[in-house]
């Protein structure tokens, strides 16, 4: 089995998977290339994706309230059952939608976000005690993922 997924990128339908040396490598803003080079490999399969995703993993999950965020991929974590999730986003979704799905099931554990306002059941796990929560402004965020050494997916 190939190392952790670093980069999971939506390209035509089909699901990108660079390796962290891939990565390194990017010169431009264009990560979505077929080259040898990259050793990119392409996924029809939203869940064939996430597959290798194991419990406790570091997920950055992108989009901006629930608009651009990677529904296929959350829907395809519920599917492979995964837990212990820490989830770095720019929300938590809704009750029903987005990460909302992944926090009703509980697979998430941990949620770095800066905006948790519409979600019930975020609020109701949290003030339970069963969700772990660091508030943060939103720019904030992106600069420790760039040194987090335990880090294993970016959607």
């Amino acid at each position: 089995m190939a190392a952790l997924c670093n980069i999971l990128l939506r390209a035509r339908r089909r699901w990108c998977i660079l390796s962290p040396a891939a990565w390194r490598r990017q010169s431009c803003g264009c990560l979505l290339s077929t080259s040898a080079r990259r050793r990119a490999e392409f996924y029809d399969d939203p869940v064939a994706a996430v597959r290798d995703i194991p419990d406790g993993a570091t997920l950055l999950v992108g989009g901006f309230g629930l608009c651009g965020i990677p529904e296929n991929l959350i829907g395809a974590l519920l599917k492979t059952g995964v837990r212990g999730i820490t989830a770095v986003s720019n929300n938590a979704g809704v009750d029903n939608f987005g990460l909302g799905l992944l926090l009703h099931t509980k697979q998430i554990k941990r949620m770095v976000s800066s905006y948790v306002g519409e979600n019930v059941e975020f609020e109701r796990q949290y003030l339970a005690g069963e969700l772990e929560v660091e508030l943060t402004p939103q720019l904030d965020d992106i600069f420790p993922i760039t040194r987090c050494p335990e880090l294993n997916t970016v959607f």
